[in-house]
Order: structure tokens, then sequence, then C-alpha cells
């Protein structure tokens, strides 16, 4: 069926969207039931009513106001007005109903260390943060750190981040951070990393153990990835293990893994690469996450959302460091969105021939959603809301005072709004986040040991409290 839908609400082009289609499982044509709860029973039903249905697929389509049924940890039905018999009901009024964020590269165990080094560059972060704390972590460390980040994730509408574990100092320690992320309930991807030099560190043998031990299964929450560098010894373990590759790539060359180059294979920030190297990237279809702010605070170089565009290549969005920019992706979506414009402009103001096209706040709703499941290598289970795939679904609230009046969907949730419209949280059908709040989360346990975690290695370090209550790494 086609239901059109209000330009009021969605003027993504020149002509407006007009007309969407559904895609549905057949619909049981039951009455609600009138009580309304906020938790899904285990194996249950979830009904997601009179919501702005933002699929993030063009055959389900978008919706002004539509239904999501999710049964199970699955979506079922995308589609107005959906009657399901014993469903738990969630009034989706007031809200954008949509794909829960993607994030493709997250360094999770610094989460005791949010904010310390915000006006560090990336030398400070080398010295301070993978250098002197790192090597000061103990397993409960990583363990708390993990589990703070990943709530912070789920808190902001992040339902799926690749943890860039580079803590490996022990198999304890990598143990642990994986009990953080199960904790959690969050979708992740561990890409299992190396950490402080010493005999305990195990990296990147221990990849097997891990596989046997957490990932022998691939339908899961937490599925594998390796973490590393530009090595073709370490990449051939990775594959062994069919474990898929993430490789930060700041400058430097590709020569000597030309020949492993392939999908399977993400690199990260991508700044002064070579014209070379982004031909190998391209052809050997590698996958791209562009970390936009800590990019441009820290000195990384410009990002490259030019130079991507340019060869054709859809980038995933990432936060990569809580140590100096926030952790949800409000931001990240604002970041890449106004640079990638001020470098087109730049480039039509200079008459240099045929720029990329400006990006569209749609397109970038889909590097956050289609393209981060997408580069994750989970795009058979999330990033749309799309009936057979994993629920994975966001709230998001438009009569705050922030965006109201809502005029156009995909400028709001980019240029609008922030952490305060996350009203709902939905993995795998679990309902983590409901009315603005975490459920079932005892937050003051959870400040007591990160408060605690942060203190050690503080100590640890040596780093010198000012009279503001904050630290000073490095001096």
């Amino acid at each position: 069926m086609n239901t059109p839908v209000s330009r009021r609400h969605f003027l993504t082009g020149a002509a407006g969207a007009t007309i969407v289609g559904s895609l549905s499982f057949p619909q049981s044509g039951i009455a609600l039931p009138g009580a309304q709860s906020t938790q899904a029973r285990a194996g249950g039903r979830l009904l997601l009513k009179g919501g702005c249905v933002v699929s993030m697929d063009a055959r389900v389509g978008q919706f002004e106001q539509a239904d999501v049924l999710i049964d199970g940890a699955k979506i079922a039905e995308v589609r107005p007005n959906i009657t399901a018999t014993g469903s738990t009901v969630i009034d989706a009024s007031n809200t954008i109903v949509m794909p829960g964020f993607v994030d493709t590269h997250r360094h999770m165990w610094q989460g005791a260390l949010r904010n310390i080094l915000p006006d560090g560059l990336l030398s400070d972060y080398t010295r301070d943060i993978t250098g002197a704390a790192r090597a000061a972590y103990r397993p409960e460390d990583v363990k708390i750190g993990d589990l703070v980040t990943a709530l912070g994730a789920i808190n902001a509408g992040v339902t799926t981040v690749l943890d860039w574990s580079h803590i490996g100092n022990s198999p304890a320690h990598t143990d642990a951070a994986i009990e953080g992320l199960k904790e959690s309930g969050i979708r992740s991807v561990y890409g299992y990393g190396g950490g402080a030099g010493g005999p305990q560190n195990q990296f990147p043998a221990d990849i097997r153990r891990l596989r046997r031990q957490y990932f022998s299964s691939n339908d899961q929450l937490l599925t594998l990835a390796m973490a590393t560098g530009v090595s073709a010894a370490d990449w051939r373990i990775a594959r062994e293990v069919s474990a898929p590759i993430t490789v930060h790539l700041v400058g430097g060359s590709l020569a000597s893994v030309r020949d492993a180059l392939g999908p399977d294979v993400t690199f990260i920030h991508c700044t002064n690469v070579s014209d070379a190297d982004w031909q190998l990237i391209a052809a050997s279809r590698c996958k791209v996450s562009i970390a936009c702010a800590i990019e441009m605070g820290m000195g990384h170089g410009v990002p490259p959302i030019m130079e991507v565009l340019e060869r054709g290549i859809k980038p995933s969005l990432s936060t990569d460091v809580e140590t100096e920019m926030p952790g949800d992706f409000f931001t990240q979506m604002r970041s890449v969105f106004t640079l990638q414009r001020m470098l087109q402009q730049s480039r039509v103001r200079d008459n240099v021939r045929n720029p990329p096209a400006l990006l569209t706040a749609k397109e970038v709703v889909g590097f956050a959603t289609v393209e981060g499941a997408r580069v994750n290598g989970l795009e058979s289970k999330v990033g749309t809301l799309t009936p057979g795939k994993e629920a994975d679904v966001i709230l998001l609230r438009t009569d705050r005072i922030n965006v109201m009046p809502m005029n156009n969907v995909y400028g709001a949730i980019v240029l609008g709004m922030d952490t305060s419209n996350v009203d709902t949280v939905i993995i795998g059908g679990r309902v983590l986040k409901r009315g603005g709040q975490l459920v079932g989360v005892d937050l003051a346990r959870i400040q007591r040991q990160v408060e605690q975690s942060r203190d050690y290695l503080i100590g640890k370090t040596g780093w010198p409290k000012t009279s503001f209550g904050g630290y000073l790494p490095g001096h």
C-alpha cells in the first residue's frame, strides 16, 4: 500500500517527498489491549503506536504517522494502523521512530577519563591516555569504563557500537571489556586490539580464544573484529577466525598490504591519505569511518568527507574518544554536515570544476544508521526498520522546545536535536531507555564505581588536581 506523507514533515528534496510504501508481515487484525506498559514481556510483542516513522528503507517507506510492531527481538511490521492482540503498547505520538544510531569506532575502555583532555592534541592523547593511563589500567577499570561508555551510548540513542579495544594488556583486560559490554545490553562489535606492552599481552593470537569462548555464534548482540594496524600478518590471523578488520589510518602507506585489502577492512580517519592509497581503498571496496569532531579537534587533519564522496564511498560515522568529545551522534552528524558544506562552498567560490554536491541532512542520517550498520558488517541485522531485522529502534521527542514545531524530519534530527530528545531506546526488542531514563540501571552504583576507577588511575599517573575540580594530564 502507498501512504502520502505530509510535506510539513518530509521536505527531503526540491520536489519534497510525497509517496511512500510499506512492507509488512501479515497483521493479526485484532484490537489493541487497553493497558499500556513500557516493558515488553520476554519473547512477547511490543507495538510502537502513532509515531513519525523514518525507516531508512526505501521499500518500507517513511510515514508521517504509522506503527512499528516488534515480535520478540525482531521487527514484524511497519505501517499505519497495526492492530496486534496481546502486545505491550508504547505511545509514540510526538516522536520520530527510527533505527538506532550505529557507531563504527569508539575506545570504550576510556569511560573513566571522559572530558579529561579537553584541550589536547593527538600527541597529548598518545602520551597521556594510550601511554601513561593505559599502562595503569586494571581489568576492573576496563570493565567499568566499557560499561559506563556503553550506557552513555544507549542513553544517546546509539544502539550499536564498535568497541575499538586497544586495552589488551592481558587476557583478563580483554575479558573485562567484554563483561562490561554484556552487562550494558548494547549491541557491539568487540574489536580486539593490543595494549600496553608486557608478557601478559597476548595480541593478536588470543583472538582465537576469544572466538571460541565468547563469539562462537554470530547470532548474538556481541560479535568479533580485530582492531589493529596496517599489518598483513595480523590480518591473516583475523581472517583465520573470520573477524572483520578495523584499522586507524592517519597518513602512512598501504603498499605493504596492497594484496590483502578487501571489503572486510575498515579504515578509520583516513586523513592525509595519498591519491594512490585512496585508489586502492576504493578499488578494494574497503570501508571508511570518519570521526569528524575528533579529527578536527585533535589535529588528525581535515576529515576526508570530500575525498570519500568524490570516489563514491559512503562513509560511516564514529565518536573515537570521549576524553575530548561527546559520545552522542548528534554531534557527529552536525560536524560532518557542516564541514562538508563549508569545503564544498569553498570549492565553488574557487571555481573548482565539478565539486561534489552539497550533503543533505537525510544523507547524513543515512551515514549514522544504514552505513554504520554496513561498515560494522551488520547490515542484514540493523540500520533500517525493515521487517525481519533486529529491533534496534529509538524514539526521538519532537515536542521539546529545541525542535518544536517540527518542520523537517531530517533537519530536526541532524540540526536541532540532542540527547534530551532521546525518549526510548530498544535493542534486540528490549527496552533499555524509556521516558528519557535508562531502565534497570543503578546509576548510583555506576557513578561510585567509575569515580573509584578514575581516582585510582589519577593516583597512578600522578596527574595533579586543579582548583576547579579537574585534572591536568601531562603536567
